[in-house]
Formats: structure tokens, sequence, C-alpha cells
């Protein structure tokens, strides 16, 4: 398995970028200096630069957080969050009745829809972004609720399909792991952020849009940024210092034979991995 110095190494290949956020860009407490470099690098280098994330909320509050961690506008030109794939759901079923389960920070998700809120009772679609307080709860928490809903034939539509999310330094449960557990108990769960194509679909005609036609995608989660880039057929290049650290050894030196064979073990592939995202130099 290939070690990539900077992405400037592989930027000859590619006219676009399509990069994961969390863990590749910042922790959810501040922002990684040489990854935004990298981004300002080669959006001034080669072109349009496009951020994936399975954020459960729209662009725009992304936006706003996004600089607030240290990532400037001029960092990308393009946003596309899981939220804003999961709104176009909820808009194809208007007047639907729908069953939020998530904080109330997700709520601007549901802002402008033709859409009310609803009891478990009364709900006709199950609209998943997180657990209520993802510092305390387990998906375990949500079996009795998911027992009901589960036996009512419900949708449970999952706005953001990962399983945990790293927060300074500490892992955390996401909707995903809300969803895996719905579907385990027998219930319908539709994702529609990364890996799956809807999302990437957006992406892809998103960055057509402003030239971007070779698009490489950059990641850290394997069951999400790089199985989505493979399956819908985007180059990927792997950083293994975000959610995955702790399996490939020290962080600015990981074993690259293990690093392979988790790939070939999950059925994977990249065009070479990466410590952490930096233009050019050892990452």
């Amino acid at each position: 398995m290939r070690r990539i110095a900077g992405l400037k190494e592989l930027a000859g290949g590619c006219d676009s970028l399509l990069c994961d956020v969390w863990g590749v860009l910042h922790n959810g407490i501040a922002s990684f200096p040489p990854a935004v470099d990298a981004l300002l690098k080669f959006r001034e280098v080669i072109g349009p630069v496009g951020l994936i994330t399975n954020a459960p909320r729209p662009a725009q509050p992304i936006r706003m957080q996004l600089k607030r961690l240290g990532v400037p506008d001029e960092a990308y030109d393009l946003l596309i969050s899981s939220g804003d794939v999961t709104r176009t759901v909820i808009a194809e079923r208007p007047g639907a009745k729908l069953l939020h389960v998530g904080p109330d920070r997700d709520l601007p998700l549901f802002e402008g829809l033709d859409a009310v809120f609803a009891s478990e009772e009364e709900a006709e679609l199950v609209i998943c972004t997180g657990l209520l307080d993802d510092t305390t709860e387990t998906p375990d928490d949500y079996r009795p609720l998911f027992e009901r809903l589960v036996g009512r034939d419900l949708v449970l539509v999952c706005a953001n399909p990962d399983i945990v999310v790293e927060r300074g330094g500490q892992l955390f449960y996401c909707a995903g792991a809300l969803a895996r557990l719905y579907a385990q108990m027998g219930g319908e769960a539709m994702l529609v952020g990364k890996p799956h194509a809807p999302i990437y679909d957006a992406a892809k005609r998103g960055l057509a849009e402003i030239g971007g036609e070779r698009i490489l995608a950059v990641g850290d989660g394997l069951p999400t940024d790089i199985r989505g880039a493979v399956e819908n057929r985007i180059p990927v290049l792997f950083v293994t210092g975000g959610i995955h650290a702790a399996d490939f050894g020290p962080h600015a030196a990981p074993d690259g034979e293990r690093v392979a064979a988790r790939l070939h073990a999950e059925g994977l592939g990249a065009l070479g991995y990466i410590p952490a995202l930096c233009w050019d130099g050892a990452g």
C-alpha cells in the first residue's frame, strides 16, 4: 500500500476534489490547518473542491460551523450534506407526519418543508438525525421505542449513516448506529448519506456544474468515505489518522501492511494512504 506524502502528489490525475469533513478537516473541536491549506492549494492550482458530509443538517448551518472551527469559505466551492439529501426525501412526501428522533440542534433540517411533527402514535415516517444525548445514551436505550415503531411498519430515514464520530478524541454514537439497530429489529431503514449513491449523485452533479469531471475523493471512514468512493467509482485517498487511527499503529507512522490488509479484508481499495491530509510534506 503506497503512502502519499501530500495531496499534491495525486493532484495531477484529477480536476476536482471531493473531501470528507469530520476527521479530515476537523475533529469537532478545531480544524486541522495543514488539511485546510491543502484545500486552498488545490483550489489555487487544480480546480474546484467539494465537501461531502454525513451531517444531518442543511449546508448553511454547516458552513457557519466550519467557519467557527477554522475552515474558511475560500477553502471549498460546494458543500453537500446528508441533511440536504434527507430534505429531498421529505419533500417527496408533502404533508407527511414526521416523528423526529434526534437532538433539537438538528431542527434546521426541517425548515421550509411541507411536513409536520407528530406524536409517535400518529407519525407516518421516522426521521432519525442522532441520539437525543450522545454523551450519555447508547442505541440500546432506543429499543423500547423501536419495538413500537417496527410494530407499526414505519420507515426510518437515517439522516446520518455514520455509526460513530470522533469529537475531541472521544467516540460518540451517530444516527447510523440507531438505523443499524432498527434494521436488526426487523424495521426498514433508509440511508441516504455516505456510502450510498444519492449523496454521491448530488455531489457529482454539483462538481460537474463548476467544471469538475475527474474527481478525487479524500476520506477517513472505511464504511462511509472509502466504501462510498469505491462503490460510486471515484478514486480515493485514505486518511488513516482519522476515526481508524488506533488500528494502524503510531498516528504519524501507520503500518502500510496493516492498512493494506484492512482494505483487502473489507473488499476496498485506495490510491494510497496518508496519516493526515496536507498539500506537500510528511503528512
